[in-house]
């Protein structure tokens, strides 16, 4: 892929990043490997009991049958989840942004999308970071309930980590690539008049 009209090769990867985050988003919701221990899975929408976990259950839980059960309503879990959704969607947006950007050859329209992309892609990323903060300092303080000795954060912790990474390589991409269109188009400019 050159360098034309229809976008450049940082913005392209600007938004291949995008999908990648929205796909590692969607894993990160979706799953309830958050914060694992012996018999216990945690995540944003759903707490596991595995078979034989160790009684008695983590966080006064009541004793249940092992299966998935619907995440424990403590404001730290609640506000990582609704944070997480935020960077999902703010995130959709703004590869919605940067295609829109590609597909234009109006380069003042082109940077008016790249732009508006660039600043939800910053909410996107300052949310997920709030989020992968907030976790487990807030976790930290309930350890004591915990009746485990061990706990780990899980994969989809660490995928939300993968997705901040990804947000902010697609920022800097963005950022650093209007610099040099925009000396083209202002060279073009002046040139053409």
């Amino acid at each position: 892929m050159t360098t034309n009209s229809n976008g450049t090769i940082a913005q392209v990867i600007a938004l291949v990043c995008g999908l990648i985050v929205i796909a590692l988003m969607l894993m990160a919701l979706m799953s309830s490997d958050w914060l694992i221990s012996e018999g216990w899975r945690q995540g944003l929408f759903s707490h596991c009991i595995g078979e034989n976990a160790p009684t008695p259950l983590p966080f006064n839980v009541p004793e249940r049958e092992a299966a998935c059960y619907p995440a424990r309503d403590e404001g730290y879990i609640r506000t990582s989840a609704a944070l997480c959704i935020v960077t999902l969607v703010t995130d959709i947006v703004a590869t919605v942004l940067t295609a829109l950007g590609l597909r234009s050859n109006d380069y003042r329209t082109k940077f008016k999308f790249y732009r508006f992309a660039v600043y939800v892609m910053a909410l996107a990323l300052t949310s997920l970071l709030v989020a992968l903060i907030v976790y487990p300092i807030s976790f930290r303080s309930e350890l004591s309930l915990g009746n485990r000795t061990v706990w780990e954060f899980g994969w989809a912790y660490g995928v939300g980590w993968g997705a901040a990474i990804f947000l902010f390589g697609a920022i800097t991409l963005l950022l650093c690539d209007k610099e040099s269109e925009e000396v083209y188009y202002k060279e073009r400019k002046v040139m053409s008049t």
